[in-house]
């Protein structure tokens, strides 16, 4: 049969499994809209900014492990997607972009919307494409989808011109489907010598990252724990790869974790890093960072390995594999001595979450809402003070319940890509910590969650201000606040229902916590405001550019100097 290059492209989607996928049209994608408005199996969702479009993918991606698709059209609209690229680049993050370009005659000419899509997206993505005939797509679709998701996953482009997407061809049989690829292969004898060494060590720690999540490894990763009774600490993008509630688990490390966490990791003396990269929120100084232990570090990205730190032992693997060869070879011991040391450290340095029991304080409304929702709960943060008290408050026992941008901290995040998982998880609630300069940032959005009636509810984290930069302006800018406050209060519940979203206020109820638990338990998208106090810091904290053994806390905070 003959297909145009536009129904290729959708017919190629819908092999792919692709149900449910985000974009704005325009001039130069119609015609992909035009062969998507006859797909039978996809449901498009009209996202009000392309970057909200990606996040929105982003969300469907992280929520579920498997690749995401977006669409946008040239000029502004590509270069809207930038933004949403870059952050799942540095997240590893399966998203596809297929964006439309001005006809093939017209490039060079700065034609109306004509941007080198292709050129910018480069740097920002695993895998970029420029697509030069309809019979390219056959080939390209299939590819796309398996770069995004095999090795160490991330996104892609795909930019078609509108000639292009109208050209008609005949398709005689159509392509296999673009399937993960298996892990790198590796040296049994590596894994003989971590071995070795985690049997020899006295006092290690598992240091595990995203890259447990992306590789389903969380079974493996408990496994070993338990065998070997190691404390395990997980990055920010690491959480719920390991559960909370764990006798083992010692939350998260790095910038804003407790102070027992770092001051455990100083003591260790071995590191096994599994599926991280020595992230500088992490680290902190890298010179300073576990200075007595030796490291083993297993990762799916080969440049990961040495690039920070100098690994006695360096894995390229699937993370999952190489953890199910390693387990048995390692001997099962109890690590009493070491355990209880920890465990007097929790004790001595315990996290400070003043005020945990009031639904209107800055730690109480996240202990509040996990408190009141069900455990299969997915939490989308922003990024801010609000994002950090939440990795900090918010306990998870599983994976891809937490979704964060971590390595390009875009505020914006929340809003678009907890729409995505109530699309993925329509089952599932889920919950937006969000602040009020970051929800402006993507706020638009908003309508696509009423449009949809997805259940998400946005937990607004309001200060009236850039609140992580007012607290980083106060202690080590000699409290030179300044384009940090808002010098105008936005009715953020008048908005909300200005779209169509339901809105609650905590700082207008005399019973907050009933109104949340209403507000949380109903169904359908809503915006809950909760007034807090901008001094209300995020505590402790390593300083920029300090050593985790260098972390202030609340008391000395007037001590601190510019």
């Amino acid at each position: 049969m003959n297909y145009t290059g536009a129904e290729i492209i959708i017919k190629l989607l819908e092999r792919q499994g692709i149900k449910t996928m985000a974009g704005i049209p325009g001039g130069a994608n119609l015609p992909m809209y035009d062969a998507l408005s006859r797909s039978e199996q996809i449901r498009h969702v009209l996202a009000r900014h392309e970057q909200g479009a990606g996040f929105i993918a982003q969300g469907q991606a992280r929520a579920t492990g498997r690749p995401a698709v977006f669409l946008a059209t040239s000029g502004p609209g590509v270069t809207n997607t930038i933004t949403a690229l870059a952050d799942a680049k540095l997240d590893s993050i399966p998203v596809i972009c297929i964006s439309g370009q001005v006809p093939q005659a017209l490039i060079g000419t700065d034609a109306f919307q004509e941007i080198d899509a292709y050129g910018l997206s480069v740097p920002v993505t695993k895998h970029s494409y420029f697509v030069k005939s309809a019979a390219e797509l056959l080939h390209v679709i299939p590819s796309a989808f398996r770069i995004a998701q095999s090795g160490r996953p991330g996104p892609i482009l795909i930019d078609v011109p509108k000639d292009v997407q109208m050209e008609r061809i005949a398709v005689d049989e159509w392509p296999a489907t673009g399937e993960k690829e298996p892990g790198p292969q590796f040296r049994f004898s590596d894994l003989q010598r971590a071995a070795e060494m985690i049997n020899q060590a006295e006092r290690p720690i598992v240091y595990a990252g995203g890259g447990a999540i992306h590789g389903e490894a969380h079974r493996e990763l408990k496994e070993l724990a338990e065998r070997i009774h190691a404390p395990v600490t997980t990055t920010l993008m690491g959480l719920g790869a390991f559960p909370a509630s764990h006798e083992q688990s010692i939350g998260m490390l790095g910038m804003h974790a407790a102070r027992y966490t770092n001051m455990a990791l100083e003591e260790s003396d071995l590191l096994i890093a599994l599926g991280a990269r020595f992230d500088d929120r992490a680290t902190g100084k890298v010179a300073q960072f576990c200075p007595n232990a030796k490291i083993v570090h297993i990762d799916i990205d080969a440049a990961e390995l040495h690039k920070i730190k100098t690994a006695h032992v360096g894995i390229v693997a699937d993370l999952a594999s190489a953890l199910k060869q390693l387990i048995p070879i390692t001997e099962a011991r109890r690590r009493q001595a070491w355990m209880e040391r920890v465990a007097e450290l929790k004790r001595d340095f315990p996290l400070q979450m003043p005020d945990a029991d009031s639904a209107t304080s800055a730690y109480g409304i996240i202990r509040s809402t996990q408190s009141i929702c069900s455990s299969d709960t997915i939490v989308t943060t922003d990024v801010g003070q609000h994002q950090m008290r939440a990795a900090q408050a918010f306990r998870f026992e599983t994976p891809r319940r937490w979704l964060t941008s971590g390595g390009l901290g875009t505020m914006g995040f929340g809003l678009p890509a907890a729409i995505g998982a109530a699309l993925e998880k329509p089952e599932s609630s889920v919950v937006c910590f969000s602040g009020d300069g970051s929800l402006m940032m993507n706020i638009q959005e908003l309508a696509t969650a009423a449009e949809e009636g997805v259940n998400v509810k946005i937990v607004l984290c309001n200060n009236n201000s850039l609140g992580l930069v007012h607290q980083q302006q106060t202690l080590f800018y000699g409290k030179n606040i300044f384009a940090s406050n808002f010098s105008k209060a936005q009715d953020f519940a008048m908005i909300a229902r200005g779209f169509g979203v339901a809105a609650y206020d905590l700082g207008q109820c005399d019973d907050p916590n009933g109104l949340l638990r209403k507000a949380l338990s109903e169904r359908g998208p809503a915006v809950i405001n909760v007034p807090i106090d901008v001094a209300h810091r995020v505590f402790p904290m390593v300083p920029p550019g300090g050593a985790n053994s260098e972390m202030i806390h609340e008391h000395i905070e007037e001590a601190v100097g510019v």
